[in-house]
């Protein structure tokens, strides 16, 4: 059953929030993963009191809005992205009040609410799956689903090949009502997220019902796990080879990236402007092309989607420029804004990504040398935050905090840790709660500890060691978000003006700014284009002009 809502946000309760119409085409959204952020009743877990209780620490960040992973009633899977009742709250997170009270005080803060909305799968202990089971074969509420018979002489073979994200088969068999194996169901991740059918009429009212739930609950926007899923090629046929997880993000695959899913979001879009307020849908799209990632993003479908391209691209000069080239490309012909981000709950965060040789993916085991990896973070911060359009920040990254690299194996609670051939499973590593204060037992977290281990010495890089320290880089992000509300020419843009550097470096400019960037491994001497705005390190101009630019640095100028 679903919790009771609080009266929906009075228009006036958003008017705090919609000064500005397009604000999130050069919006900074910050990630909160709420397990993860502030506990508020010394469980161990995060809640919704705790985020609200540090939303002013959000405010004087600088970040325009706040974008919260799953806090829906949930079995906790997959952290909450198997969702039981998409109406409720998890007890573990509070409930539907602490939501609205959570909303409220964002919006008086002029910070906007984003919330998760998980379309692709549900939970298995979901109302409509649980009766699907119980009714068993035949029974209306399997169509709602993707129940099939399976292949061989007893139907002891999954109808098709498909294989999980999180690793083995994508399918798993029931036990009929009466005892038999029976029918098998679809998953692409864990086998408790079974595949909604999205042929079906049902699915597609229930879902425009739960938008319109939490809208009138006053929140500003949906980020849309797996985005790229929901429509499955016609016939689900097979897709005729193995280790199926690799090809992900370099093919359109039967079940990713379907044209269909652009007919349920163009359907969403009628409902979300039917309400005031300029809210917005962000899209987790997973694409083998940036500019299939544009589909999502055409004017009567999403407002913007996650530039994972941008996020997989090497710390090497030539490769970034690429990469932002193509994206602007890409999204200029749709009057859509560019999105940048770094790290995220499902990646290793940058900080450690970039301690390690390029080439080893977005999930990496070891720690690197951690001195370069918060360099290059900070300087890649400075280039993200310089580009045109809307920039993405993941909770703990201003504190240039690293990946835990060596969590125990008993503590780990990532479920494709458990199953083979999947995704690596270390997500854990960027989830251990974050460090508010230099002591206590969880460092400011919560009075009973954390859910996942925090490092000894996690306390020097809390918030408490790191503010009013010049040169720290929780300074460092809150200069750069004041700095990029104030300049004109930053923010909104779909263009670049690539000016002359030496190899290994990035300059642009956009109007009066530019921002120069060394990517390579010694010092660089670059034009000073003017005076320093700010810088991720120290840089040293010259009478004559010049500037010199240590390696892993970033600056920005603006000309006087």
């Amino acid at each position: 059953m679903s919790q009771h809502s609080a009266d929906p946000a009075p228009t006036s309760a958003l008017a705090t929030v919609a000064d500005r119409r397009d604000w999130w085409r050069d919006a900074v959204i910050y990630q909160v993963y709420p397990r993860s952020f502030a506990d508020s009743n010394g469980d161990g877990m995060g809640d919704l009191e705790g985020v609200r209780s540090r939303l002013p620490y959000l405010r004087d960040l600088g970040v325009d809005a706040v974008w919260l992973s799953p806090f829906y009633a949930s079995p906790q899977a997959d952290a909450g992205y198997d969702v039981a009742d998409y109406r409720a709250v998890d007890p573990m997170f509070g409930n539907l009040l602490d939501a609205d009270a959570l909303i409220r005080d964002a919006h008086d803060l002029a910070l906007r609410i984003i919330v998760d909305l998980v379309p692709n799968h549900s939970s298995d202990q979901h109302e409509w799956f649980k009766r699907a089971l119980a009714e068993g074969p035949g029974s209306p509420l399997r169509e709602r689903y993707h129940f099939r018979a399976g292949k061989g002489t007893d139907g002891e073979l999954p109808p098709n090949d498909w294989e999980s994200i999180f690793g083995g088969p994508a399918w798993t068999r029931v036990t009929e009502p009466d005892g038999t194996p029976g029918e098998w169901y679809l998953h692409l991740f864990a086998p408790e997220q079974p595949d909604f059918n999205w042929d079906h009429p049902a699915v597609g009212d229930e879902f425009r019902s739960i938008l319109r739930f939490w809208l009138d609950m006053g929140v500003d926007g949906f980020r849309i796990d797996v985005a790229h899923g929901l429509v499955k090629a016609d016939g689900l046929p097979d897709l005729g080879s193995h280790d199926q997880v690799k090809l992900l993000g370099n093919d359109v695959m039967p079940f990713f990236d379907q044209d269909g899913v652009h007919e349920v979001y163009r359907a969403w879009r009628i409902v979300l402007d039917e309400y005031a307020g300029d809210r917005i849908f962000v899209a987790e799209a997973w694409t083998p092309t940036i500019e299939r990632t544009a589909n999502y993003v055409r004017p009567d479908e999403l407002h913007q989607a996650f530039n994972f391209q941008y996020l997989s691209t090497h710390w090497d000069a030539a490769e970034l420029r690429s990469c932002v080239d193509r994206t602007l490309d890409a999204m200029r012909p749709v009057g859509a804004p560019a999105t940048w981000v770094l790290s995220n709950h499902d990646v290793t965060r940058h900080a450690t990504r970039f301690a390690n040789p390029a080439g080893l993916g977005t999930q990496i085991r070891t720690a690197g040398d951690r001195e370069l990896g918060l360099r290059r973070a900070r300087a890649a911060t400075l280039l993200m935050l310089a580009l045109p359009g809307s920039a993405y920040l993941y909770q703990g990254e201003e504190l240039g905090l690293p990946d835990v690299v060596d969590l125990p194996d008993e503590v780990r609670q990532d479920p494709a840790y458990f199953r083979g051939a999947g995704q690596d499973g270390f997500r854990d590593g960027c989830r251990v709660p974050i460090p508010w204060t230099r002591d206590g037992s969880s460092y400011g977290f919560g009075s009973g500890g954390s859910w996942l281990p925090q490092p000894s010495g996690w306390g020097e890089l809390s918030v408490e060691a790191q503010s009013g320290v010049a040169g720290s880089t929780l300074e460092l992000y809150r200069s750069a978000l004041a700095v990029r509300s104030e300049q004109a020419d930053l923010g909104a843009g779909d263009r670049v003006e690539w000016l002359k550097a030496p190899e290994g470096v990035l300059a642009f400019r956009r109007g009066a700014f530019v921002c120069t960037t060394n990517t390579g491994g010694e010092a660089a001497t670059v034009p000073a284009r003017g005076r320093v705005l700010l810088a991720s390190g120290e840089v040293t101009v010259t009478d004559d002009g010049e500037a010199k630019l240590p390696a892993d640095t970033t600056v920005w100028w603006i000309a006087d």
